[in-house]
C-alpha cells in the first residue's frame, strides 16, 4: 500500500477524536522497573552531566510551534517534537523547520487514537504511516516513539521494538500538564521546582491555546540556563548515558 493509499486508509479507519488528555486509566500489566531494565522504555537518564531534555508533543502547530522555535534558538536549546503524522502532512515547511533548527522529530502516532481500544495491527500501522510521513517529509527517520497518553504494555511496547524504534516517556515529577492550561506559574513551578540532571520534560505545543506554555518557557529556559543546565534531544541524553538499547545500535 502507497503512502496515499495508506494515508487515506488510516483517516477512514481511525478517528481524529482521541486528541483528548489523559486517554485511558487502565494500568499497564507490568510495571516501570521491568521494561526500564529491560531497556525498552525510557522515563529518564540518571546522568552527573547537567543536562535535561525537553519535549513537546501533538504538533506541529502553525501558531505556537514557530514561537516555541523562537524561544529555543534564543537560548541555544535543542528539545524534542513528538508529532503525529497528520499534522506532519499539514505543515510540511513547518516540520522541515524543527529538523532544520536541529531539533529532534519522534513518532507519536498519525492521529493519537486510545491504544487499548487497538489492534497490534493497527497499533501497527499507526506507527508505520507516521515514520513514513516523517520521513518523506523531513528527510530524518525517527528512532523514538512516544504512546499517546503514555499508555504502554508488552503489546505497545514490543510492537514499537519490533519496528526498529525506542519507546520515551517523560520524568514523572516532570509531567506540567500543560495542555489543561493549569497556568503559566503552576507550568513553571513544575519545572522549577523538580529539574534535576537527566530530566526529561513534558509539554505540548498543539491541542487549543497552548499561550500558556509559550509564556511559562519565557521563565524556564533561562533559569534552567542560569543553573547550569543544557538543553539536549532525547537522543542526545541517552547517548550519553552510554546504554543505548541493542536493537538501537548501529
Amino acid at each position: 500500500m502507497n503512502l496515499t493509499a495508506t494515508s487515506l486508509f488510516l483517516c477512514i479507519s481511525l478517528s481524529l477524536s482521541s486528541l483528548v488528555h489523559p486517554l485511558s486509566s487502565k494500568a499497564p500489566d507490568k510495571g516501570r522497573d521491568y521494561y526500564e531494565e529491560r531497556g525498552d522504555v525510557v522515563w529518564e537518564v540518571k546522568t552527573e552531566h547537567p543536562m535535561i531534555a525537553l519535549t513537546f508533543d501533538d504538533g506541529p502547530d502553525p501558531v505556537y510551534t514557530p514561537q516555541i522555535l523562537a524561544l529555543l534558538k534564543k537560548y541555544d536549546a535543542k528539545a524534542t517534537f513528538f508529532v503525529l503524522g497528520a499534522h506532519v502532512k499539514k505543515n510540511p515547511e513547518l516540520s522541515r523547520s524543527i529538523v532544520g533548527a536541529g531539533h529532534e522529530i519522534g513518532n507519536h502516532t498519525y492521529s493519537h487514537p486510545n491504544f487499548f481500544k487497538l489492534r497490534p495491527d493497527q497499533i501497527q500501522q499507526e506507527i508505520e504511516i507516521t515514520s513514513e510521513i516523517i520521513t518523506a517529509v523531513t528527510g530524518k527517520t525517527p528512532v523514538l516513539f512516544r504512546p499517546p497518553g503514555g499508555v504502554y504494555n508488552e503489546t505497545i511496547v514490543n510492537t514499537v521494538k519490533n519496528l526498529g524504534l525506542l519507546t520515551v516517556m517523560w520524568s514523572w515529577h516532570q509531567d506540567t500538564r500543560d495542555w489543561s492550561n493549569p497556568g503559566v506559574n503552576k507550568i513553571v513551578r513544575k519545572v522549577l521546582n523538580n529539574a534535576r540532571r537527566g530530566d526529561i520534560v513534558l509539554f505540548h505545543d498543539y491541542g487549543g491555546n497552548r499561550s500558556q506554555t509559550v509564556r511559562a518557557l519565557e521563565k524556564i529556559l533561562p533559569e534552567l540556563k542560569r543553573r547550569g543546565f543544557h538543553f539536549v534531544t532525547v537522543s542526545e541524553l541517552i547517548h550519553i548515558r552510554g546504554k543505548l538499547p541493542v536493537h538501537m545500535k548501529n
